[in-house]
């Protein structure tokens, strides 16, 4: 099994990635990233750092580190994280993270490495964001692992096989780590549930059983959450289109918008728990079960480490209350940030077109921000 095999999943080795971000370095759209972005800082300052990149590593350090910290400063109420001893060591793990935020949630668990000293994962992401040569030059300097999408069953199953190759060699030859979401897809109604054809297409690079199989994969469980859920409006509209007319389509542009709006939207307070392993015991009492329930059963594993990681904001108590109409929660938060979020809801809603039921929508939001508190209880 060469790395041929894999060439055209992998991302780019440092010869590649260097030649790549120069590439970049002459996009014109950067003085305008940069004048967002570093606003006290010269127009070509980003075409400076990119030109001057020497290796992967030199590229986060250089140029991520500087843009994350731009993004916290600029846009949250700060960053905090919890869970760091969770991966101690030498040993390479499979990071199995909720979805929240299209860019955010891998670039924010990779900020946390950098400041932390610890090597930084390779991502799994949808082919359906390498919509040009800059954003692929952008996401395989970013230790992308790409994910095809769109095609038929055949070449799906085909696809799978050799991305599941590539992720058990990355993790046991002790290459790197690598972050993968836990569902195709952002997450849209705040339920965080993964699916359990990512955790069969886990196994389908397994050479012993499914006990081993998943023990060497180390998977690891992270939760991120943000006090304001990133394209939260947009999220609601998706999910009333769907409900109306039975199935949503996504314009040409509309990956990118989403992108753009996650990143320069206000997130208010950002945390990540780095969960425990899944342990032995887990995995062995989710081999008891025959054939599809032994990955329902290593499924649910993953999402009640994701739940009971995940941590809860004022947001999402007041969105609970405000969905079941009652005051279960009302000593979380006061009578203040109640009439705030309402005004934040009516405020993020006028935005959306007026054809679109306002009650549903309304109903739709809280729920989003509601239903975290739901998966804890049923969790607690």
């Amino acid at each position: 099994m060469s790395d041929l095999e894999f060439a055209s999943i992998s991302p780019y080795d440092d010869e590649e990635a260097v030649a790549a971000l120069k590439r970049l370095s002459r996009h014109p759209a950067l003085p305008v990233i940069t004048k967002y972005l570093f606003p006290d800082l010269p127009a070509n300052t980003l075409s400076r750092m990119l030109s001057s990149v020497q290796s992967i590593d030199d590229f986060q350090t250089t140029v991520m580190s500087k843009v994350v910290s731009a993004v916290v400063d600029s846009t949250s109420a700060g960053f905090t994280y919890e869970g760091v001893e969770n991966i101690a060591g030498d040993r390479k793990f499979l990071a199995m993270s909720n979805h929240r935020d299209i860019i955010l949630d891998p670039a924010l668990t990779q900020w946390t490495f950098y400041h932390e000293g610890l090597p930084m994962t390779e991502i799994c992401v949808g082919s359906n964001l390498v919509t040009s040569r800059t954003f692929e030059d952008l996401l395989r300097s970013n230790r992308m692992i790409k994910v095809i999408r769109g095609i038929s069953a055949r070449e799906l199953y085909l696809s799978s096989q050799l991305l599941s190759k590539y992720i058990r060699k990355t993790i046991t030859s002790g290459k790197a780590s690598v972050w993968i979401a836990q569902r195709e897809g952002r997450t849209k109604n705040g339920l965080d549930v993964s699916e359990q054809g990512i955790l069969k297409m886990f196994d389908l690079s397994g050479t012993t059983d499914f006990k081993n199989n998943f023990k060497e994969l180390n998977i690891v469980p992270m939760s991120i959450s943000y006090e304001y859920e990133p394209c939260d409006s947009r999220k609601a509209r998706e999910i009333l289109i769907k409900r109306m007319t039975g199935s949503y389509t996504k314009k040409s542009n509309e990956d990118l918008h989403s992108i753009l709006t996650g990143i320069r939207q206000w997130k208010g307070g950002i945390h990540l728990c780095i969960g425990k392993p899944i342990s032995d015991v887990e995995i062995i009492r989710a081999s008891w079960y025959e054939k599809n329930d032994r990955y329902q059963a290593i499924r649910r594993c993953v999402d009640r480490h994701i739940i009971d990681g995940y941590k809860l904001w004022k947001t999402n108590y007041m969105g609970y209350d405000l969905m079941t109409g009652s005051d279960r929660f009302a000593e979380m938060y006061t009578a203040e940030d109640l009439a705030a979020f309402k005004a934040y809801t009516e405020h993020k809603l006028g935005k959306l077109e007026k054809r679109l039921d306002r009650d549903e929508l309304r109903d739709i939001f809280w729920h989003i921000y509601g239903n975290p508190v739901v998966a804890k209880l049923e969790t607690w």
